[in-house]
């Protein structure tokens, strides 16, 4: 697992890893959170890579941008490592490598599938995903334990959620949302952490088979 500011991954075979793209706006908020917490999630539960990586990039992104102050504060808190982080903008070559896009918003969603490179059937805003994991019998997937067995359980995941997806509605419009806390004060950063926190967690739990502490 990598942050948006290491070092490029040398090439893998084909299926020996699965990427995670979290995108926002500017990549300085909102998916670095999403990104930190979901690396610190996989690493307490897996103790290690287990072949997946986790980046983030922004459809706006602040090219080179440091995280904000607000948004390190918060994942400090939940114990996640804010340093190195450096924003980036997306481009297409971030969406054809990603086995999963989640995106902090639906209009994020749509920015992501307008580049083309297939990339419809596995993007998903974070909440939306998460909406969708719920309804998915986890007890149909390949086991983490097995050797390749993450990565093959994820990309199961994923393909399970796309194929739910129009028979799982929304209950309301704003429900896959998360809002933009950028300029807002640390409160509304932390709310914002809380909910990010919150739909990651069944996520993670569906891809490692671990439940969260």
């Amino acid at each position: 697992m990598t942050g948006a500011a290491g070092p490029p991954a040398p090439p893998a075979p084909p299926g020996a890893v699965f990427r995670i793209l979290h995108v926002s706006t500017g990549n300085v908020c909102r998916s670095p959170i999403t990104e930190r917490l979901t690396v610190r999630a996989l690493a307490e539960r897996l103790g290690g890579p287990a072949g997946l990586v986790v980046e983030s990039a922004g459809t706006w992104g602040h090219e080179g941008a440091p995280m904000e102050e607000h948004a390190a504060r918060v994942l400090a808190e939940y114990g996640a490592d804010p340093g190195g982080f450096t924003g980036r903008e997306l481009l297409d070559e971030h969406v054809i490598r990603a086995d999963l896009v989640l995106t902090a918003t639906r209009d994020h969603r749509a920015h992501v599938i307008s580049m083309g490179h297939s990339a419809g059937l596995r993007t998903f805003t974070l909440k939306e995903f998460t909406r969708l994991v719920r309804a998915i019998d986890v007890t149909t997937l390949p086991p983490a334990e097995a050797p390749g067995g993450v990565v093959a359980r994820a990309r199961a995941l994923a393909r399970a959620a796309a194929a739910l997806r129009g028979w799982l509605v929304a209950p309301t419009a704003d429900a896959d949302e998360v809002p933009d806390p950028y300029g807002a004060p640390f409160p509304y950063f932390r709310s914002i952490g809380r909910e990010i926190h919150a739909a990651l967690d069944p996520v993670v739990t569906a891809l490692t088979g671990v439940p969260g502490h």
